[in-house]
C-alpha cells in the first residue's frame, strides 16, 4: 500500500523526463495515485512521448492556463479522465521570456512580458485551482512549485518577482480553501537540473552559490 492509495491527483507543467513534475508524477504512481497531466500547444507532443515512461502513461490535457475557455473546459475533462475527484494539484508552471525578462534586464523588462510571467508563474495557481475546485473535496491538497524568494538571484529577475508572487498567492488560497478542508502549500526545491533550469541566463551560478551554503553539498540532480 502507498500513501496516495485510490488518490486522483492533477499534475501540471509536465514537459520532459528531467522536470520536477515527471519525477511527482513517477513518485504518485508508484504510491498508488490515479493521475492525469496538462500541456498544450506544441508542447504537448513532447509531454506525451514523455508519459510513455510512466505506467500507466496517464490522460494528457490540454490546459493553456491564459485562456479562459480551457479553464472552462477543465473540470469536465478531470471529470472524465480522473472519475468526478481531484485530491490534488501539482502546480509546476512558470514562465517568463528569458531574452527580456531576465539576464539582467530587470530595469528594461516592458510590462506585457511582467504580466506574462506573472499570469503563468502566479495567477495560475488560483485560476486552476479555481477552475478544479467543483471537483476537490476537504482533505485535498494544492502545491505549487517555487525557488527562494526572499532574496533576488543573479539574472532571475522578474521571475523571481513572480515566485514571491506564487507563494503569497498560495497564502491567500490557504485563507479562503481553508475553511473547506483544502490544504494550500509551496515547495521550494533549490537549483535542480531541469529543462526548464536550461532557459535561466547564469543559471550555473545558482549552484556555485548553493554549494557554497548547503551544509551536506548540493546535488542539482
Amino acid at each position: 500500500m502507498g500513501i496516495l492509495d485510490g488518490k486522483r491527483i492533477f499534475i501540471t507543467g509536465l514537459v520532459a523526463r528531467s522536470s520536477i513534475a515527471f519525477r511527482a508524477a513517477q513518485l504518485a504512481q508508484q504510491e498508488g495515485a490515479t493521475i492525469a497531466v496538462s500541456n498544450f500547444g506544441r508542447g504537448m507532443r513532447m509531454t506525451k512521448r514523455s508519459c510513455l515512461g510512466l505506467k500507466p502513461p496517464p490522460p494528457l490535457i490540454e490546459l493553456d492556463a491564459t485562456k479562459p475557455e480551457d479553464l472552462e473546459r477543465l473540470p469536465e475533462a478531470l471529470d472524465k479522465a480522473l472519475g468526478g475527484r481531484v485530491d490534488g494539484i501539482l502546480h509546476s508552471i512558470a514562465y517568463a521570456n528569458p531574452f527580456r525578462a531576465m539576464g539582467g534586464r530587470f530595469m528594461t523588462t516592458p510590462w506585457e512580458d511582467v504580466s506574462e510571467s506573472l499570469q503563468i508563474s502566479a495567477f495560475s495557481l488560483m485560476s486552476i485551482t479555481r477552475a478544479c475546485l467543483p471537483l476537490m473535496s476537504e482533505g485535498s491538497s494544492v502545491v505549487g512549485m517555487s525557488f527562494q524568494s526572499n532574496v533576488s538571484w543573479v539574472a532571475y529577475d522578474w521571475m523571481g518577482v513572480s515566485k514571491a508572487t506564487l507563494e503569497s498567492v498560495s497564502r491567500y488560497l490557504a485563507r479562503f480553501l481553508g475553511p473547506m478542508g483544502i490544504r494550500s502549500n509551496i515547495v521550494s526545491s533549490g537549483p535542480l537540473n531541469t529543462l526548464s533550469k536550461k532557459a535561466i541566463p547564469f543559471s550555473h551560478r545558482k549552484d556555485e552559490q548553493w554549494n557554497m551554503g548547503s551544509v551536506m553539498t548540493w546535488n542539482p540532480d
